[in-house]
């Protein structure tokens, strides 16, 4: 017994994870809902490409070069 609970102690948060995942992932592909999260997450990247590159604007410039030097 003593066995289980340190195995659920160590692993517990992973086995939960394990669990809401695969309900999640059910209940998306079951109701064609991950269209909208697929979406949704096409606009996080999206923010997030946005963000990065307005802050490394040189940076950028200087890879882009690069990789059009290269072409």
């Amino acid at each position: 017994m003593d066995n289980f609970k340190i195995f659920c102690d160590k692993y517990g948060g992973a086995i939960l994870g394990f669990v809401v995942g695969l309900v999640l992932a059910i209940l998306l592909f079951c109701t064609n809902l991950y269209k909208f999260v697929i979406a949704i997450a096409l606009i996080i990247v999206c923010i997030y490409l946005g963000n990065y590159f307005q802050r490394n604007k040189e940076t950028v410039k200087e890879k882009l070069r690069k990789l059009i030097d290269r072409l």
